[in-house]
């Protein structure tokens, strides 16, 4: 059953995060990052910018995570572990939720790409027929059963202990729906979505296939459209995909998480404004410093959006 997306329809527009580190990072290292995080001063910005939702990473294809989990240790079994000591993930909620923004996560549907330790002992295989690390491939995919039943207790570890803290989640890398997910049996679409759900039944769901245009929903299992987009903006038609809320995710720099502003302010706020007026959710990417700043010049980005939103 669908959750209700009345909430993220009338917020109309939001920030994302990706929060990252190079998979030779230690876990000492990544222990420092993660406790330097100041989570008041990255709140503050974005309440001085009025964004009503941020998504943020607990982590993707390094193997390290921005949040303690005990299902994922047991599974992968390394000393000291990559899941940092710190849940930043319950610290963001707590500086988020006192001003008045509501908090989502990011995940990849696999396990780290770069993490060979993790890949092995989760049993999870990139499924191109050339690896994934040379770009190479025409995807296949495979069943993977064992992965998928681990991968949804880990999820399902992470979304118990957050309870409602977490109001929506981000499935990335869902290229191979046919071969992994499309069973009437579980593991299967449903069986992800419950994990995710595990700890809050109201919370959102989305499954990325990757960068298509025009956006569509990849399954009824989820409650919005991951709509992940690059170059082309593509028109909204309507609030519903399918019986999923149309949302998009765009990045506002050069690249994912990085560079300069790649849009004109003018730019960025007339397409929020758009979706919005036609029942669609905005979401843009932009980076984040170490230690929880944004550039001035997102800033300014976010505060133009802002206004051309409240002005509509």
């Amino acid at each position: 059953m669908r959750a209700n997306t009345d909430w993220f329809q009338q917020a109309g527009w939001g920030v994302f995060f990706h929060y990252l580190t190079s998979h030779t990072t230690s876990s000492e290292d990544w222990n420092k990052r993660v406790g330097g995080f100041d989570t008041v001063l990255f709140a503050d910005q974005l309440a001085q910018v009025q964004a009503p939702y941020c998504f943020f990473t607990i982590g993707q294809n390094s193997g390290h995570y921005c949040a303690p989990n005990r299902v994922y240790d047991g599974f992968v079994g390394r000393e000291p572990s990559l899941c940092s000591r710190r849940d930043l993930i319950a610290d963001l909620y707590d500086a988020l939720h006192a001003r008045g923004i509501e908090l989502l996560v990011y995940l990849p549907s696999g396990a780290a790409t770069m993490d060979k330790l993790a890949m092995e002992r989760l049993e999870w295989r990139w499924g191109l027929d050339q690896p994934w690390e040379v770009g190479g491939g025409k995807p296949t995919g495979e069943r993977l059963e064992a992965f998928q039943r681990r991968w949804e207790a880990v999820i399902a570890e992470w979304s118990r202990t957050w309870g409602n803290k977490v109001r929506g989640w981000w499935f990335d890398g869902c290229y191979f729906a046919d071969a992994m997910y499309r069973h009437p049996e579980a593991p299967n679409f449903a069986s992800f979505a419950a994990a995710a759900k595990a700890g809050n039944l109201k919370s959102l769901v989305a499954f990325n296939p990757g960068v298509f245009t025009p956006v569509f929903s990849l399954s009824e299992a989820e409650d919005y459209t991951a709509g992940e987009i690059a170059e082309a903006f593509p028109t909204c038609p309507g609030r519903w995909v399918d019986g999923a809320q149309y949302q998009v995710l765009s990045y506002l720099g050069e690249r994912w998480s990085g560079g300069q502003p790649r849009l004109t302010d003018e730019l960025a706020a007339a397409y929020t404004v758009y979706l919005i007026q036609r029942g669609g959710v905005m979401t843009w990417d932009l980076p984040v410093a170490d230690d929880g700043a944004i550039a001035p010049a997102y800033m300014r980005q976010l505060t133009a959006i802002n206004r051309a939103v409240q002005a509509r």
